[in-house]
């Protein structure tokens, strides 16, 4: 069972940046990491998913050009740069692992349509101001 433990969220002011980490207890490269969040009273948002296999990346249009996820196989740490933050990026941000399979990255772009990720971390929580 994977083990993943988020950190580095907080508070800043629109347009600042912020790193978030998931340290993972390990990893396969079968697998893929995502990153999640959900504001409450809002329905949980894919933001950015990494297929370890290939090294693709795929991201939600509202965070493109803003946010980069990246992995350190060495470490098994995920991470989520956000840069030019906005309020509405104001969410508790999670950390999801599990096993994938896809044929080409068309396929995997589906990822947020079509994953159901069994690992998951506790949060952490990203609140920009105004």
């Amino acid at each position: 069972q994977v083990q993943l433990v988020e950190s580095g969220g907080g508070s800043v002011q629109a347009g600042g940046s912020l790193r978030l980490s998931c340290a993972a207890s390990y990893t396969y490269s079968t697998y893929c990491m995502a990153w999640y969040r959900q504001d409450p009273g809002k329905e949980r948002e894919g933001v950015a998913a990494f297929w370890i296999a290939r090294g693709s990346t795929y991201y939600t249009d509202s965070v493109k050009g803003r946010f980069t996820i990246s992995l350190d196989n060495a470490k098994n740490t995920l991470f989520l740069q956000m840069n030019s933050l906005k309020p509405e990026d104001t969410a508790m941000y999670y950390c999801a692992a599990d096993l994938c399979y896809y044929d080409d990255y068309a396929d995997f772009s589906q990822i947020f349509r079509t994953a159901n990720f069994g690992y998951w971390g506790q949060g952490t929580q990203v609140t920009v101001s105004s």
